[in-house]
């Protein structure tokens, strides 16, 4: 059910239309307190593993704390504090890790973990596993890390076509939990219309958050002539949006980190321009686009309300035990 909430900002010209919800999510939101609170505990340096959450400002401002982030286990000092990002590592990861002495904290998102364990069960049952997502990204990575000899990676629709296994061959289909809902399933619908064999996992792969800010974007676009979103380029969830919105009937949709990069012709001839961010964007960001437009007369800010979201993640085991013991849970 969709409603609209005033913000109280006043009207001066043109109108924005705030999705709601936006912005983080409970992993990412689990995954940044983690860093925070084990700078806290441990002191810096704390390394983290690839970026904690794929958005610079966030980044920025846990390295400004004295987190480190690194590519590679072999850049962390032995014995260290490290920190794996919520987007998951493989096996091979945790490893090397124990293999160096390393004290780890898994910030991986809980439903990133369900992915993993959703794999290891098709893999022990002997499927062929088709994983929806995009080559290169550190989830697909650390959930093909879980079976490799079952893994085969389908990026887009139309590699469905190239598809070939043998009779009775046992398949099932798994997804990045970041990508664009609509396009996975259009994936989904032709690998079962060319393998009628073809298992779904339990439960749908997208996450929650993904599909709420999604179908978040799809109300606001069909009534904005320009849609702006939030997000880094590095974040798989953030560059869907801009192609939702797109789909969604927004005359232009473009991404920006942060307000340095608007451009004043993109508002030349709007009246009504929709905002939102992906789940790894910290709401000030947002804040910062509505006062910009606010000043350049497109003040009218209404909130567009699709999903409310009360999800909350416990933050990761061995962190809350060492918090526990020293007098901070």
């Amino acid at each position: 059910m969709t409603s609209s909430v005033e913000l109280g900002m006043p009207s001066v010209g043109g109108s924005v239309l705030l999705a709601d919800p936006r912005g983080y999510c409970a992993g990412v939101d689990r995954a940044v307190i983690t860093v925070e609170k084990a700078l806290d505990l441990y002191g810096a340096p704390v390394y983290v593993r690839k970026q904690i959450v794929h958005n610079k400002h966030v980044v920025h401002n846990l390295a400004a704390r004295g987190a480190i982030f690194v590519e590679e286990l072999d850049e962390v000092p032995a014995g260290s504090t490290v920190v794996f990002s919520a987007h998951g590592v493989s096996p091979a990861v945790h490893a090397q890790a124990a293999e160096r002495d390393l004290k780890t904290i898994d910030a991986t998102c809980p439903l990133v973990t369900k992915v993993h364990h959703e794999a290891k069960r098709f893999a022990k049952e002997d499927y062929r596993i088709l994983l929806i997502g995009h080559a290169g990204h550190e989830e697909v990575e650390g959930t093909a890390g879980e079976a490799p000899e079952h893994i085969t990676l389908v990026e887009h629709p139309d590699d469905v076509d190239a598809l070939e296994f043998e009779e009775g061959t046992r398949l099932s289909w798994l997804s990045q939990t970041t990508l664009s809902v609509d396009e996975t399933m259009e994936t989904v619908r032709r690998l079962r219309e060319k393998f009628p064999q073809l298992e779904d996992p339990p439960s749908d792969d997208i996450c929650y958050a993904t599909q709420n800010r999604q179908v978040a974007v799809k109300e606001i676009a069909k009534d904005a002539e320009l849609v702006i979103v939030v997000g880094s380029a590095n974040s798989s969830n953030s560059v869907r949006l801009v192609e939702v919105a797109l789909e969604g009937g927004a005359h232009a949709a473009y991404r920006i980190d942060d307000i340095s990069e608007i451009d004043d012709a993109w508002l030349e001839g709007v009246s009504t321009v929709g905002v939102t961010s992906g789940a790894s964007v910290p709401d000030d960001l947002v804040q910062d686009v509505l006062a910009y437009l606010a000043e350049r007369g497109i003040g009218d800010a209404r909130a567009i309300r699709t999903a409310e979201e009360s999800l909350m993640f416990a933050l990761p085991p061995e962190l809350r035990r060492d918090l526990k013991a020293a007098g901070q849970s």
